[in-house]
């Protein structure tokens, strides 16, 4: 068994990002005479083969996909180089070598966008918790009318439910510690 490490690749991934990318690929000779005579020397060609495989993997792939249900090298990486794996044995079997297993090695955005897309991934991050925070909250004051209303606590018109859920939301919601308005009049002034 044998071991090819590429080096560490700059490639644009599926959407047009610019990453850097290695793997290491696990490799035997399964037929020695087509090792010998199929090509002029098996390991320079595994070793280009492998390059040229991981380039085209990572064009086929976004580092992070957008949407839920698409492939991402960062992801599923254990699924894209079993791919990777696939891809190379097809390059790689006229020298009759059997690829035993890849896998990533190294793999991030290039330099230059990285702190970009951190704070991509950041804003990423802060509007799924914000969705997951808003949807408790509208669960909450839902239960909270539910409950006033079947406890006949308050009798709720339509604009004094809309400022109580309006004031719930506020309190639920929001990154900071409410502050308490002392009302001196009536709801209406």
């Amino acid at each position: 068994m044998r071991n090819h490490e590429t080096a560490v690749l700059k490639v644009n991934d599926a959407y047009g990002n610019p990453i850097e990318l290695a793997a290491v690929v696990v490799w035997k000779v399964q037929d020695t005479a087509q090792a010998t005579f199929e090509v002029d020397d098996f390991t320079e060609f595994v070793a280009t083969q492998t390059e040229t495989a991981v380039r085209h993997i990572a064009i086929e792939y976004p580092y992070d996909a957008h949407d839920e249900d698409g492939l991402s090298l960062r992801g599923n990486a254990e699924e894209i180089t079993e791919k990777l794996a696939v891809k190379l044995q097809a390059r790689v079997e006229a020298a009759g070598v059997r690829i035993v297993e890849s896998r990533f090695t190294h793999l991030a955005y290039a330099p230059e966008i990285a702190s970009a897309m951190l704070q991509r991934q950041q804003a990423g991050a802060v509007v799924a918790a914000r969705r997951q925070i808003v949807d408790g909250a509208v669960g909450m004051v839902e239960a909270a009318l539910e409950r006033i209303a079947a406890a006949d606590i308050v009798e709720l018109d339509e604009e004094r439910k809309a400022a109580m859920v309006s004031n719930l939301m506020v309190v639920l919601c929001g990154d900071r510690a409410p502050q308490p308005v002392l009302n001196t009049g009536t709801l209406y002034q």
